[in-house]
């Protein structure tokens, strides 16, 4: 079995695995091609079934009409004869290998000629392709030209829109550090305005934060405090110059580490790359230095940007420090909620259109740093300006709100009373296999940024098995007619969802992983938003302050992001579950964790679909992220991946509390090209 499958990964050009990945020698079987007779013993009955295989004297025999040709070469030469027997080996080889892209319907003579081809054909062009762009890890350079545009007007926007008119936070006085740490990106710039705090001791007061929660946390990679303090400085000597840049004018800030910043380390949370600098000024990190913005530090992002496990650890929930964050944005999303950073730059990928977008605690504060990075980036052809409205213009009033049997009726019931009309609502789609298209897409294009690293073995050595190996390992077996059937059927699932999305904007459950995949694929940028709190699985009978947090999600159509913004911020402007603190160091005074903890990692529930669960969870800390996707935390999320609630405690169901927005499409130049937020 392993050689047939074995000749056949070589015939196609991709023979990097080893030992029961099938490199080399393998079960008696040369993969060069000089002893691939495989009598079928080691095969499953299925797969001897589903090839015709007889059985004759309790011994596996090739298919009758291979049998009809293996019987010929004893009446010819035997040169010809043993040539004629190779031909029929490889082929019998090859049709097994076939039956991993469901394609085992040739007959002899047509998967010798396929092989022939292939040989001749496509691999001198496979191999050549590879050369040009393949050889570099991360697909930061050379991006594809395929790319994914989720408008729905059949006219393109044109021209770009005003910056938003955001609210002053007027009457603002300085309180003590640690309510410093909690007030709003709106609030510390109006402190740093009236100068009543300069940006360098706004610096220093987050520096000691991330300092002495990282080593519970373990939420950040690198502090770039050289940086943090020269930006800081100059931010605090353009102000006395009369020089004012906006509301993020010094506020310090934290980007998930996929996104280079030059002189500092881009790991990508991986042992692979820890060692990794990068000399481009990503896109969006320009946007916030020119905004006058302070980067205090690179924050986690698992391996690869899949889950929360990465080289250096597994990041913690600041709402109960005994689970895990979860998603590839545990970083920004775990320091949001603990108040370690005002706001942080986190991503969501789930499918090849990558969104970057901010994390914060208040939907108001996805707005302002959502103007301040959107745009399109020159350097990337993908990237785009998209003209939607201020959401501090949309009059709520005139909006028709659907809800779904799953959503948060308090969220319902909120906005009702500000005058929003909300109407019970269904999304039907005929699409069954929605979830299927988004792994195909994701993966074949994090395969496709990762395929030097995979060929080179790099994967025995990533840090979760169970994750992106296993993956991309499947993904390699994806061929191209199957992958463009998978997008066929998304343009199917595109206009359906189109066609019944008769609503300004919808409420529903955020951790519904079907949904996840659905807006990720169809492009609705959603906003998840905290809307209260439980008790923890399993709580110490004396009581504790540890909370799973409760959240939902308000789905808006392509290009719309206003509006998820607009009603999230009615929704808080009503409601106090977004200012709630986490009790990091404050669990209660009968309930004691280690510091660090030392509960065990609970193992994997692993499903159909590896990457599920983990982008689920990415969502508790965010705050509003544009047109893709916005998610949930201990701070406002404005994207769409969530916590699950399992029956036992599990690192990947609960969640911080901030909101998140998930940007419509970020640019190569952001970071590697690859951010499967396998939020993944």
């Amino acid at each position: 079995m392993t050689g047939g499958i074995g000749i056949g990964f070589r015939a196609m050009d991709f023979l990097p695995f080893s030992g029961n990945r099938y490199e080399g020698e393998r079960d008696g079987h040369l993969l060069g091609g000089e002893q691939m007779v495989d009598d079928g013993k080691d095969l499953p009955p299925q797969f001897l079934i589903q090839q015709g295989f007889t059985t004759i004297n309790e011994s596996s025999v090739l298919p009758a009409s291979h049998r009809r040709l293996a019987s010929t070469p004893q009446k010819m030469d035997s040169n010809i004869g043993s040539e004629c027997s190779k031909n029929v080996a490889e082929a019998t080889q090859i049709g097994c290998a076939s039956t991993l892209l469901d394609a085992d319907f040739f007959n002899d003579s047509q998967v010798l000629e396929i092989t022939k081809g292939v040989k001749e054909f496509n691999i001198p062009i496979i191999r050549a392709n590879r050369k040009l762009v393949a050889s570099v890890n991360g697909g930061l350079h050379n991006p594809s030209p395929l790319v994914f545009n989720p408008e729905w007007s059949k006219e393109q926007s044109q021209g770009k829109t005003s910056r938003f008119n955001h609210p002053s936070a007027s009457s603002i006085r300085r309180p003590n550090n640690e309510d410093i740490a909690f007030m709003s990106v709106l609030e510390l710039g109006e402190l740093i305005k009236n100068k009543q705090i300069t940006s360098e001791e706004l610096t220093e007061i987050f520096l000691k934060r991330l300092r002495r929660y990282n080593p519970v946390l373990e939420s950040v990679v690198t502090y770039t405090e050289d940086l943090a303090y020269q930006q800081a400085k100059e931010a605090d000597k353009l102000l006395s110059q009369g020089v004012y840049l906006g509301p993020l004018h010094g506020i310090p800030y934290g980007l998930k580490d996929i996104i280079s910043v030059p002189q500092y380390k881009t790991t990508w949370g991986s042992t692979t790359f820890k060692n990794q600098v990068l000399d481009i000024e990503a896109w969006v990190y320009k946007r916030l230095k020119s905004a006058g913005a302070v980067l205090v530090a690179k924050l986690v992002t698992g391996s690869l940007a899949y889950d929360d496990i990465w080289f250096g650890g597994r990041t913690r929930n600041p709402w109960n420090i005994e689970e895990f964050s979860t998603g590839s944005s545990a970083g920004p999303a775990a320091c949001t909620s603990a108040g370690m950073v005002p706001f942080a730059i986190g991503s969501e990928t789930a499918e090849s259109l990558d969104k970057l977008g901010p994390f914060c605690r208040y939907a108001a504060d996805c707005a302002v740093i959502l103007d301040s990075i959107r745009g399109k980036d020159p350097d990337d052809s993908s990237s785009r300006d998209i003209p939607f409205g201020d959401p501090f213009s949309v009059d709520i009033t005139k909006l028709t709100v659907g809800y779904l049997e799953d959503a948060d009726m308090e969220v319902v019931h909120v906005l009702e009373s500000k005058g929003v009309k909300v109407v019970p609502f269904k999304l039907n789609y005929t699409v069954d296999s929605v979830q299927g298209i988004l792994n195909f897409t994701m993966d074949v294009d994090m395969l496709a940024h990762f395929d030097e690293w995979q060929r080179s073995g790099k994967d025995d050595d990533y840090e979760a098995q169970d994750q992106w190996p296993v993956e991309l390992r499947r993904a390699r077996a994806v061929s191209a007619v199957d992958y463009m059937q998978a997008q066929r059927a998304r343009g199917k699932l595109i206009q359906e969802v189109k066609e019944n999305f008769n609503v300004d904007a919808f409420i529903g459950n955020a951790t519904d992983w079907e949904r996840v995949c659905m807006g990720n694929l169809v492009g609705l940028p959603v906003i998840v938003v905290p809307t209260g709190f439980k008790s923890i699985p399993n709580p110490p009978p004396t009581g504790t302050r540890r909370r799973t947090t409760v959240n939902t999600g308000i789905y808006a159509p392509p290009n719309h992001d206003h509006i998820a913004l607009a009603l999230a911020m009615a929704y808080q402007s009503a409601t106090y579950h977004h200012m709630q603190r986490p009790p990091i160091d404050d669990l209660g005074p009968n309930d004691t964790i280690p510091n660090p903890p030392t509960v065990p990692i609970p193992p994997r529930r692993l499903h159909l679909s590896c990457c599920i669960e983990q982008r689920r969870l990415a969502v508790a800390a965010l705050v509003v992220f544009t047109s893709h996707l916005l998610r949930p935390s201990s701070s406002t999320v404005l994207s769409k991946t969530t916590a699950l609630t399992p029956k036992v405690p599990d690192y990947r169901s609960k969640r911080n509390v901030p909101v998140r927005l998930i940007m419509s499409k970020r640019s190569n130049k952001e970071f590697s090209s690859f951010d499967p937020d396998r939020s993944r």
